[in-house]
């Protein structure tokens, strides 16, 4: 990436956030939304008059407006951690609240059996509000305030890297100019306003499209460990594994290793018999060149080696590939794994590709659509448009961009088969095969002009709803 390109997306960065907090502050100053919310049937209850009332974490009023809904969660993680009292728990008799510092079922204080809500997110990104909220602490904030910014800052440092990976990784095809133009559809896409909001959307972003540009580049270590960071962000980074598994068979790598295992022992073999030879030649002094076939020299023992060190980069390198699904295993196995099947079941009403009750739930939204609840018919309008975008633009660049379009679809899939219709529009936002293919149309000034309409002016009301505490995605 030129400077040239670099100093244009920072500016555009710098120049975006600051007017989406401005702009989220400003429109729910200037205009005050009717509660409930009926979106959803559930929305009704949570949007109610006193709803936040015992939750402290969601009532701190510096960048409330960028703090609803599940910031509730990633800010108790980073405070106190999983178990943190503040952080909703449930229990046999619902889920709790906080007051006068402890835990409140009701208007009565609960002591009992309870598992933290917070159980159902990933710990990467409110690990990484922990981490920056220590510098942080010398403005004198109070700690819910300076988890909030340390949020804040790392979503919008996530977006920033997230925009410098699209256009690296859509240079080749698309050149400046459409490599710009998926930049800028990113920051205006319907949902894009969420890679600057407590959530983790932006540090996914930057995360997972970062992976996938040093995997580009044959950068397996940074790939590596960006793909393992993503999938310890958001579950659907495991979908990591296709494109770098993809990439790692394609290099022809896993010939190697396959054609020399055989060979491991005598090679083995050989080497140690050398190596000891060196040794003794070391502490001898003798550092001639043999004169006999028996005494082999440093030479001879690099020869020897080659093959090991082949197979060893090779499998090396396989494992790099592997280490989206590794971490994922970790963590499914860990307490906060096995925790999670548990509190998303129970509370959330999500699983693991769960198909029968999506295709049963998107029947319903369907249905929805004809609602004689205006609010409801409207949302689940955009989570059909949300889906037809995110679906088709993935398809369209299978053939184009294989390994980009297959890691969209599977977080795509993944995504659509959790089960409750909320937040495809959203989920999508780490497909980057959307805006691979957004900005392939927008070659076309009449679509670039029309998309940009369409996306800001929805963008721009989304962000109003979240700004107000009305449930967006």
């Amino acid at each position: 990436m030129n400077r040239r390109a670099f100093r244009t997306i920072l500016f555009l960065w710098l120049a975006w956030a600051l007017i989406l907090i401005g702009y989220q502050a400003w429109a729910a100053a200037r205009l005050q939304p009717r509660f409930p919310d009926l979106s959803q049937e559930w929305t009704a209850t949570y949007t109610d008059v006193g709803y936040q009332v015992n939750r402290p974490l969601l009532l701190e009023p510096f960048l409330n407006h960028q703090v609803c809904w599940d910031s509730e969660y990633y800010i108790g993680i980073a405070l106190g951690g999983y178990d943190d009292p503040r952080i909703p728990h449930l229990t046999p008799f619902g889920t709790t609240t906080y007051a006068m510092g402890r835990m409140m079922v009701g208007d009565q204080p609960y002591e009992g059996e309870a598992i933290s809500l917070a159980y159902a997110f990933f710990p990467f990104y409110p690990w990484m509000m922990w981490l920056i909220s220590w510098p942080l602490k010398v403005l004198g904030l109070g700690e819910i305030a300076t988890a909030a910014l340390a949020g804040v800052i790392v979503s919008t440092l996530g977006a920033l890297g997230g925009m410098l990976a699209l256009y690296d990784l859509t240079y080749e095809k698309l050149e400046h100019e459409g490599a710009m133009r998926a930049v800028f559809y990113l920051l205006i896409f319907p949902t894009g306003f969420f890679l600057l909001q407590v959530y983790t959307e932006g540090l996914f972003v930057g995360l997972a499209f970062g992976c996938l540009a040093m995997l580009r580049r044959g950068k397996w270590l940074p790939a590596a460990l960006l793909g393992a960071a993503a999938t310890l962000t958001r579950a659907v980074g495991v979908a990591l594994i296709i494109p770098m598994a993809l990439t790692w068979f394609r290099t022809g790598d896993w010939l190697d290793v396959d054609l020399e295992w055989r060979q491991i022992y005598y090679l083995w073999k050989h080497a140690l018999s050398g190596t000891w030879i060196a040794i003794r030649k070391f502490f001898r002094g003798l550092f001639r060149l043999p004169s006999a076939a028996s005494e082999p020299s440093w030479e001879w023992l690099r020869q020897e080696m080659a093959p090991i060190r082949t197979v060893l980069a090779s499998a090396g390198k396989m494992f790099l590939a592997f280490a989206p699904l590794i971490s994922f295993l970790i963590w499914k196995t860990s307490r906060l794994g096995l925790s999670f099947d548990f509190v998303e079941m129970a509370y959330f009403g999500r699983g693991v590709l769960d198909f029968g009750t999506a295709f049963y739930n998107w029947s319903l939204a369907f249905e929805y659509l004809s609602s004689p609840i205006p609010p409801r018919a409207a949302y689940f309008l955009t989570e059909v448009i949300g889906l037809i975008i995110g679906l088709v633009t993935i398809l369209a660049s299978i053939r184009r961009y294989p390994e980009i379009a297959w890691f969209s679809l599977a977080v795509f899939v993944i995504s659509w088969g959790s089960g409750p219709v909320q937040g495809i529009q959203r989920y999508i936002l780490g497909a980057p095969a959307v805006f691979f293919t957004l900005a392939r149309w927008g070659k076309h000034p009449a679509f670039d002009k029309a998309w940009t309409i369409f996306s800001a002016l929805w963008m721009g009301f989304m962000a109003y709803l979240f700004a107000v505490d009305f449930w967006v995605a």
